[in-house]
């Protein structure tokens, strides 16, 4: 009898703990705008101008939650956070979403109360050197000062890099990513390293970036992802379905510029289930049947968010590779609304 007790109220437990933050769509509706947290300054993925106004790849994220939820991609306000700080204030509420550059682990997923939801950039973590060093891989870096954040997955992996190829080095940590920078641009570190896109990013702020190259080795997996808190399936579904959105209107030609056009005279069923002008999909999320349409309309797709912010024609040149859709040979992959 005591063991079925105790069954019951573990039982009762586990349901007061899911339902403690099962509000979040409410409480984002009650004030307006959805409280997003992002990097302190990452060019291409969180960023804001001279003029404070947030843009990049997680704030695209953001965005479209945003869209979906109140028809106003607009209706967002960011928090920068450091690695340190940011699973902090997304488990106690400061925060409503995490859409910074942050690594999917078997640990975050499971011990933080903390959900992934997505990946929006599959990444490897990589290493910078000056080239006056004269070297080509990681495999000469033995004795090596190497400068990282504090508090992230890579501290973890260059310590195993080093370890498993039986080197030795100094490992220099800061709270801050640009400290990270500063510090390797003064000379103080032999190695900068980071998720390869972020060394691409980190190297724009060097005073000669030219004078600096990312070596040849990926030493890690690193899928980058918005998280939120666990016990809120209904805002963990808003998130994840903004993503795989983007990705259908990417795969199926549907662009910020023509959406609108596509809603008022296409007939093909997945287009017309995904804008919302057939079915009741969006209902089932909490949000209006037209959400799809609004978070294209407003941010564009998938393809759209990449090209203006990270690849290519941007400074940081980031090709596709492996976030490509699935039908051109990349990870991207959008399950279908239906």
């Amino acid at each position: 009898m005591f063991k079925k007790t105790m069954m019951i109220a573990a039982f009762i437990g586990s349901l007061a703990f899911s339902s403690a933050f099962a509000s979040t769509l409410e409480d984002v509706k009650a004030k307006g705008h959805i409280q997003c947290g992002v990097s302190q300054g990452l060019f291409g993925f969180s960023n804001p101008d001279d003029a404070g106004v947030w843009s990049g790849l997680d704030v695209d994220l953001c965005r479209a939650v945003a869209a979906a939820v109140f028809g106003d991609a607009k209706a967002v306000k960011f928090t920068p956070l450091s690695a340190k700080e940011r699973f902090t204030a997304l488990a106690s509420g400061e925060i409503d979403i995490l859409s910074r550059n942050t690594t999917w682990t078997a640990t975050r997923d499971t011990s933080l109360g903390l959900n992934f939801s997505v990946v929006n950039y599959y990444d490897g973590q990589g290493m910078m050197v000056p080239k006056s060093l004269g070297i080509t891989s990681g495999l000469e870096l033995d004795g090596a000062n190497v400068c990282t954040n504090s508090g992230t997955t890579t501290e973890l992996n260059i310590t195993d890099y080093f370890r498993a190829n039986g080197m030795s080095m100094n490992l220099v940590a800061f709270e801050k990513a640009d400290e990270v920078i500063a510090a390797y641009g003064s000379g103080r570190c032999d190695v900068y390293t980071t998720d390869r896109s972020a060394v691409a990013a980190q190297r724009l702020k060097l005073d000669n970036p030219d004078d600096h190259m990312t070596l040849p080795e990926v030493i890690s997996k690193e899928p980058l992802g918005p998280v939120v808190r666990q016990g809120d399936d209904q805002w963990l579904n808003i998130v994840k379905w903004s993503h795989f959105a983007m990705l259908n209107a990417e795969e199926m030609g549907i662009t910020q510029d023509n959406v609108g056009s596509k809603r008022a005279t296409v007939t093909i069923p997945a287009v017309k289930r995904l804008l919302g002008t057939e079915g009741t999909f969006g209902e089932y999320l909490g949000v209006s049947n037209d959400w799809a349409y609004e978070i294209i309309s407003q941010v564009g797709n998938y393809g759209e968010s990449y090209e203006r912010n990270v690849g290519p024609n941007t400074p940081l040149q980031l090709s596709r590779g492996v976030n490509n859709l699935w039908t051109n040979g990349g990870l991207q992959y959008g399950p279908p609304v239906r």
